[in-house]
């Protein structure tokens, strides 16, 4: 769960957005669904807080304006990008040497250099710059351009998977570094080398891009590329029905009826996304230990992946899905209300006259907020405070924007989603780090454990996979004995998208999506038809 990830981060398009957004995305020569065959549009649930990866946008690649050192393959594997080749790594894991690709310009057809790679290093470190996932290079010490044509990273210490934080996109100094980091242009219009240029960002409503004809990896055959922003599910599938996009991320109940579509097909995406409650050591119910742990064996997790996700996902126990080899086998938390009642009689709360229980004079209630119009999430919500209830614990549900919602987290418990696939260093450290709680969306319970701290420590500082694999397993169990969280699912991404783009692939996902997830990972690759 990463600072503004979370955030699902476009929740205030208003419905006369959308309403404009379903007239505007169809008007001729925008790159819209039955246009051109150079064309295509897709509905994305949510829009970016902001396009400049000196605040986060795109760090974990994959960010069709921008470029990394590195990118992934639909295989999640590592492969050069702006680097000519994967780097050298000299200095027991603590120099890591990257050759640069020849040739590159901006799309503003400036050339591409080291003292750029420098640049946006730099200024994401900068105490200045508002990036709430700086961490995720606190291992960095320095950076140095060698040339152009060379970058040289010096870390503190063995950072195992540093190379996956080497996909993050590179900034143009001549451009971003004429302007302030937080508030200037470039974070709305952004100079990039990636494989589109963005033409106009309608915010709640779209962005619309065109290919980069000087492209270092080749022109794009898509010439326009329009993403809808569109946080109405219902509105996805009615626009999607009405040929008005060429694909749309969806949710298992609506993306079923296109199973036996001619015309559509289907992709499910594996992915580390999950829905998350969290409970807040600041709130004397949720912050009860006794309390979290009964939640964590009396909530029904297969009932959610069944009812609510119609079997696209899986029961999470934690932020690591239960198919990745450094999840923790014997973790799970089976369902089980009667042992969770026990729990709760056992730490001394009684049930009361109206069958809520109580201790010490304060009943078992607190509020669960989820963001406004998040069915997913809302569904979510419901069936946790269902399954409390029936262990005589009031869940009072709320729904809000996140507005509302962020300053009565360190009270209040939250539906939330987080998930990385790369490594887990990237989502736990600034989910369960207590010296990160209350920074941003970071560490959301405000969870305080020494062990964990410890353990994300040895982790991150690690070259050692033995090593790493026993201090993630310190920390699932850890979560066990005292949870500050309930997971409930890790949901499959499903898309549809018309069949004239042929057979198109998905990759591993985190739990930001839509944006340049799904089929259209590498859209610049598409062919679309004759």
């Amino acid at each position: 769960m990463r600072a503004r990830s979370i955030r699902g981060t476009g929740g205030v398009a208003a419905a006369i957005a959308i309403a404009v957004a379903a007239s505007a995305c169809s008007a001729p020569g925008d790159g819209s669904a039955g246009g051109a065959k150079d064309s295509a549009v897709v509905g994305i649930a949510y829009e970016p807080e902001t396009l400049s990866p000196l605040l986060g946008y795109g760090k974990d690649g994959n960010s069709k304006i921008f470029d990394g050192l590195l990118t992934h393959d639909a295989d999640m594997k590592l492969r050069p990008a702006l680097a000519a080749d994967l780097p050298k790594v000299t200095d027991d894991g603590k120099t890591y040497t990257y050759k640069l690709r020849e040739g590159v310009k901006f799309s503003d057809g400036k050339p591409f250099s080291a003292k750029d790679v420098v640049f946006t290093y730099e200024t994401i470190l900068d105490k200045k710059t508002n990036n709430a996932s700086k961490t995720e290079l606190d291992a960095v010490k320095s950076v140095e351009a060698k040339g152009d044509d060379t970058v040289v990273f010096h870390l503190k210490y063995p950072y195992a998977p540093f190379a996956e934080r080497t996909v993050l996109p590179i900034a143009p100094e001549h451009v971003a570094g004429k302007q302030d980091v937080n508030t200037g242009s470039f974070t709305t219009k952004p100079v990039g080398t990636g494989p589109y240029e963005l033409v106009k960002w309608s915010k709640g409503e779209k962005l619309t891009f065109k290919a980069n004809p000087d492209y270092w990896g080749g022109t794009p055959k898509i010439k326009n590329f329009t993403m809808a922003i569109i946080k109405d599910d219902d509105v996805r599938a009615t626009r999607l029905d009405a040929g008005e996009l060429d694909g749309a991320i969806l949710p298992p109940n609506l993306a079923k009826k296109y199973e036996d579509d001619n015309g559509k097909k289907t992709y499910a995406a594996r992915t580390f996304d999950y829905r998350v409650v969290t409970l807040p050591t600041g709130n004397k119910v949720a912050g009860d230990t006794g309390i979290r742990r009964a939640l964590d064996v009396g909530v029904n997790r297969k009932a959610m992946v069944d009812s609510i996700l119609d079997g696209a996902g899986k029961e999470a126990y934690g932020p690591v899905p239960t198919d990745s080899p450094w999840f923790t086998k014997g973790t799970e938390r089976k369902f089980d209300a009667a042992k969770a009642k026990k729990i709760l009689d056992d730490a001394g709360w009684k049930p009361g006259k109206d069958g809520i229980r109580e201790k010490d004079g304060v009943q078992a209630k607190f509020p669960l907020w989820y963001l406004s119009g998040d069915k997913l999430r809302q569904d979510h919500a419901l069936a946790y405070a269902s399954d409390a209830k029936k262990l005589g614990i009031k869940v009072e549900v709320q729904s809000g924007t996140w507005e509302v919602i962020e300053p009565r987290m360190p009270k209040d418990a939250v539906l939330a989603g987080g998930g990385s696939p790369a490594d887990p260093d990237f989502d736990q450290y600034t989910l369960l780090k207590s010296s990160l709680a209350g920074d941003g969306f970071n560490n959301m319970a405000h969870y305080d454990n020494k062990k964990v701290d410890q353990a994300l420590e040895d982790a991150r500082k690690s070259g050692d996979h033995a090593k790493r694999q026993a201090a993630y397993d310190t920390i699932q169990r850890e979560l066990v004995k005292n949870p500050g969280y309930t997971f409930l699912t890790h949901i499959d991404h499903l898309y549809v998208v018309d069949k004239r783009f042929g057979d198109l692939s998905t990759q591993v996902e985190p739990h930001d999506h839509g944006l340049a997830s799904g089929p259209w990972w590498n859209v610049e690759d598409w062919q679309p038809a004759k």
